[in-house]
């Protein structure tokens, strides 16, 4: 991995903040992507959102990027472009916890301070045996207290990048390495045959069922109509066309008087033409998941009032904005599953 032994706190900084929920497979290309585009702090800072948003397309958990942009101006204007130093000055900044502190603090300033994330914890657990769930908030100050009393405060950067990677290839989450294992005659969970059962975690994650229609309204000119999404919700800052969202599933396919009465209430008398109707598109987020279709409508004169916020921009400029990973697959593959005109 491009970050592993890296020194520089900008870099670990936007390793960090990329990898947090997702893959280092999907993470390693944005990487490379943000370091060509900004090479440092005071790039970052200084470029337009849009461009920034552009680029994390495709990332998810878009409250990352608003961070990043945030902490990056706050270095700029307050710190000159430097990373802060102390990890207390590390942690004060917006999108930056107690896990990546610690990394930022330990491997760019060798300060003693433990890391605990998902691999340390589960090491922990396992090797000590300790059932106390590892999500909760016992179970968090636990696990802080033992990684600080482990950690090797004159070699922090490489205590904290071995107990890391112990983890990520050795103690796995499933299948662990324990036969071959350097630690296995003092692991508590190995020798009482609770690997399998730790650690554990105290809550159940319930996704909640979200259903989005789009509606993409041609007008004359190929134009098209799109808004930037600005509630605190997900997808924040990104844009989007205009939407209808349920609680169940519309039937758009057979279910016309729906359809119908639909186009009046997002639409009012506006004359308008359904010319596609796409497949269901579906989306697993880790708390939610979005199902939905894009409805493609034809009028032959602007849309009239309550559209004030859309921006009416050709259709051949809809790559100039960053647009969520459920819009994306759509735009790169909108077959239609009907075509009604």
């Amino acid at each position: 991995m491009p970050w592993k032994g890296e020194k520089d706190a900008y870099r670990i900084w936007l390793s960090e903040v990329i990898l947090q929920q997702t893959r280092v497979d999907q993470g390693w290309a944005y990487y490379q992507k943000f370091l060509n585009a900004f090479p440092t702090i005071h790039d970052l800072a200084i470029a337009p959102e849009q461009k920034v948003f552009k680029l994390w397309e495709g990332l998810g958990y878009y409250n990352r990027c608003r961070n990043l942009i945030a902490t990056a101006k706050k270095i700029d204007a307050e710190y000159n472009g430097e990373f802060p130093n102390t990890y207390l000055e590390i942690l004060s900044l917006k999108g930056i916890g107690p896990y990546t502190a610690a990394a930022i603090a330990s491997f760019a300033f060798r300060l003693p301070h433990a890391v605990v994330d998902g691999n340390v914890t589960r090491v922990l657990s396992r090797y000590f045996g300790d059932f106390t769930p590892i999500d909760s908030t016992a179970g968090k100050k636990l696990y802080a207290r033992l990684a600080d009393a482990l950690l090797d405060r004159d070699q922090a950067d490489l205590y904290n990048q071995a107990i890391m990677d112990f983890g990520a290839t050795v103690c796995l989450p499933r299948n662990p390495l324990c036969t071959d294992c350097s630690q296995r005659t003092g692991c508590e969970a190995l020798q009482k045959g609770w690997t399998t059962q730790l650690p554990i975690k105290e809550k159940s994650i319930r996704k909640k069922q979200r259903w989005l229609y789009y509606f993409i309204v041609e007008t004359p000119g190929d134009k098209v109509y799109i808004r930037q999404r600005t509630t605190k919700d997900i997808w924040e800052g990104l844009y989007e066309f205009v939407l209808h969202e349920t609680d169940e599933p519309l039937y758009f396919d057979n279910d016309k008087a729906s359809r119908s009465d639909l186009l009046r209430q997002l639409f009012g008398k506006q004359p308008l033409t359904v010319r596609y109707i796409s497949r269901v598109h579906r989306q697993e987020l880790s708390h939610q998941t979005i199902q939905g279709q894009f409805i493609t409508l034809r009028t032959e004169k602007d849309l009239a009032t309550g559209f004030q916020d859309y921006l009416h921009i050709d259709r051949s400029r809809l790559s100039d904005y960053p647009f969520p990973k459920f819009i994306n697959a759509w735009l790169q593959d909108p077959t239609p599953a009907q075509s009604l005109f």
